[in-house]
């Protein structure tokens, strides 16, 4: 097994920082709006007479979000696959925090009717557009300055960014909803989580411009540059992974699938269904979602650390095989209506999870070569983000709003996961590949 290692330890090290730092504050920006899209934007934004069905149109525009990241994979992976991975990703840092930012400043519904919740849906489209090309920029940096020995391990760590965000963006909203009456909360105390992003995004651009560009990719840079001089054509990124690697990009979905599904029903519909169905406090969903995306955080990496020895396949496995079979106990534990039993069952999917999404990042880069990684690598992840996250809190409030049952919600997320069950099961495993080679060498 190669290393191609380039950077020192410590080169690595900051990698990694900037891009956890970085992707904790993408995502807290996201999922701050999934929060306040299950908790208050119902009522300011969206106000109907039925609780579930204002909800349900604020989880609408919530999957508005996911329907651009597609979009902004390809724009961004195009650009990162021709001019590199840094550029790119300060850009899409700036402006995922300046539409979080600017949401924190809309006047609501009452205020200027329509427009309120059309200006809502416009920043939530530019929050999904960055958020679209942050995530294959932030594993491809860090994927392709690690060593193929511990790739998992360090690739690993940007996916940390996710529970790190809604740790964050749940911790801020606990703790305002912990200090604050119900009334002042509504009134002005849910914009300072989004206005706090304005500070967020000054700390993570002042990191993120540190980090050196992609050895690997300028490798594969200079080496595109000579063909070009020969005459040498060379086809758009985006088309050339539809032409030469569509197997990879359906790969890249079915893996994303199961794990894209578990998450927002664990972590963003939760709140709807403790708060709306069960009549608890939202403080009870919030800590719950809380302490769980803690022990999330911790152990994503060491997940993906057992990945690099026992191959992202087999990792990935454990926690697709498991999460369909916790999705029915799942449900019947949060029936309880215990806050301990509620915080087990968030925390135990969360590990799960964790399984599936700790290798993920090593996994989908290397099902790619260089020159199509950053947009393969998108669209792959961003594909299953419409068809999976984006969705996930809408037909589980729907199924919710059908039935009045967890049966069929427990039904949807454990098919999920066969799904991925399956597609890793027929995928080959990519665990010690050299990113400097193609496939084809």
């Amino acid at each position: 097994m190669s290393d191609t290692t380039t950077q020192p330890r410590g080169g690595i090290g900051r990698i990694v920082g900037a891009s956890l730092i970085g992707t904790t504050i993408e995502w807290y920006d996201f999922f701050l709006y999934g929060s306040a899209a299950a908790l208050v934007f119902n009522t300011l934004f969206f106000p109907t007479s039925d609780p579930l069905v204002g909800t349900l149109i604020a989880f609408v525009t919530y999957a508005i979000g996911f329907a651009a990241r597609p979009l902004g994979g390809i724009v961004f992976g195009h650009f990162g696959d021709k001019i590199g991975r840094k550029k790119l990703l300060v850009l899409s840092l700036l402006m995922m925090g300046g539409a979080t930012f600017a949401m924190g400043l809309l006047p609501t519904y009452e205020t200027i009717g329509v427009w309120a919740p059309i200006l809502l849906t416009v920043l939530r489209l530019v929050q999904g557009f960055a958020l679209g090309g942050e995530w294959g920029g932030a594993v491809l940096i860090v994927s392709e300055h690690g060593g193929d020995r511990h790739r998992g391990f360090w690739a690993s760590w940007p996916q940390a960014g996710a529970p790190g965000g809604n740790l964050l963006a749940t911790g801020v909203l606990a703790l305002l909803a912990a200090v604050q009456s119900e009334e002042t909360f509504q009134s002005w105390g849910w914009r300072v989580p989004f206005l706090l992003s304005g500070l967020l995004v000054v700390i993570g651009l002042w990191i993120r411009v540190s980090v050196s560009e992609s050895p690997v990719f300028l490798a594969a840079q200079a080496k595109a540059e000579g063909a070009a001089a020969e005459g040498a054509k060379e086809e758009a990124p985006v088309v050339e992974v539809f032409r030469r690697s569509w197997r990879e990009v359906l790969a890249a979905i079915g893996t994303r699938f199961g794990e894209n599904i578990s998450y927002y029903i664990l972590t963003s519909f939760l709140l709807v269904y403790v708060t709306v169905h069960l009549g608890l406090p939202k403080s009870t969903a919030l800590n719950a979602v809380l302490i769980g995306s803690a022990v999330h955080f911790v152990t994503i990496p060491l997940w993906g650390a057992l990945s690099d020895r026992l191959g992202r396949r087999p990792v990935t496995l454990i926690g697709s095989v498991g999460m369909a079979v916790w999705a029915f106990v799942f449900f019947g534990l949060v029936d309880s209506g215990s806050f301990t039993v509620i915080t087990l069952a968030v925390t135990a999917g969360l590990l799960l999870h964790g399984a599936m999404y700790g290798p993920q990042a090593a996994f989908i880069s290397e099902m790619f070569d260089t020159k199509v990684r950053y947009s393969g690598a998108s669209m792959g992840s961003q594909l299953a983000s419409i068809l999976a996250g984006a969705l996930a809190p809408i037909i589980a409030v729907e199924l919710l709003k059908e039935y009045d049952s967890s049966v069929p919600i427990a039904v949807y997320l454990s098919v999920a996961a066969v799904v991925t069950t399956i597609t890793v099961a027929v995928t080959r495993e990519t665990l010690g590949r050299d990113l400097t080679r193609s496939r084809n060498e």
